[in-house]
């Protein structure tokens, strides 16, 4: 007799506000950059909880402030602002990338998003003069919004997880896709490594946002975002596999 397998992750994305046609998500992952800097997007742009993403299948987390709990993955956005921001805390193993990926890409149809973008640092060998974000991006959205910019190229490698899943789909679809990529170091939150990734959103899209406040902003939350390192890295050590190699 055949063991019944437990059916896999899936995701719900629901919002009271359509989101705009850019679409930049940070996630959490060793060093905790991309979402520091998107959540710093947040702070810094004064923007306001518009959704949120539930899934079911996936052992979960629930954050709470001054005794309230939230939602770990949420949507924000202002009318005045071409700019929907997605904070996400709750780790995604493999596993559930690509079901992720799938609500993205129903999500981003149904409401005519054009174009998602991803901060994320990523622990890899690096020499010292290698502290740059570098980028991954399909071919519209590189000719879109990296033409004429300075941020390079990765030179060699392949993203997995949520990155590699959301990317495929900007090979397979008409979103434009591109993930931001810098190295990240063990502390966390990885400051100077969010610094690089709020900069390099900064000179692709002219938001109009200082990184410099960042450091202060990243005090604020550092025991927190310690709490949810804890979380992430026992998560990983379950269910990630090893380093990718990038060049």
């Amino acid at each position: 007799m055949s063991e019944v397998q437990p059916p896999g992750p899936s995701f719900h994305i629901s919002d009271h506000t359509a989101p705009s046609t850019t679409v930049v998500a940070g996630f959490s992952a060793f060093g905790l950059a991309g979402i520091t800097a998107a959540d710093y997007l947040v702070e810094a742009l004064d923007l306001e909880e518009t959704g949120h993403v539930t899934t079911d299948s996936l052992p979960s987390i629930t954050p709470f402030e001054d005794g309230r709990p939230r939602h770990h993955s949420r949507l924000f956005s202002r009318p005045d602002l071409d700019l929907t921001v997605l904070v996400n805390e709750l780790f995604l193993p493999t596993s559930a990338a690509d079901p992720f990926a799938e609500a993205m890409l129903d999500w981003t149809d149904e409401h005519d998003v054009t174009e998602v973008l991803v901060l994320s640092g990523i622990p890899y060998a690096h020499g010292p003069d290698a502290h740059e974000t570098f980028y991954v991006a399909s071919d519209d959205y590189r000719e879109f919004r990296l033409d004429g910019t300075d941020i390079e190229p990765m030179g060699k490698g392949f993203l997995d997880g949520v990155n590699g899943a959301l990317a495929y789909r900007g090979i397979e679809s008409t979103l434009r896709t591109g993930v931001f990529i810098t190295p990240v170091h063990a502390q966390v939150p990885d400051v100077p490594a969010a610094i690089r990734l709020v900069e390099a959103a900064e000179r692709v899209y002219d938001l109009g946002i200082d990184a410099e406040p960042l450091e202060a902003f990243a005090r604020t939350v550092e025991q927190y975002y310690r709490d949810l390192a804890t979380q992430v890295e026992a998560a990983a050590d379950r269910e990630v596999p090893e380093d990718r190699m990038y060049m």
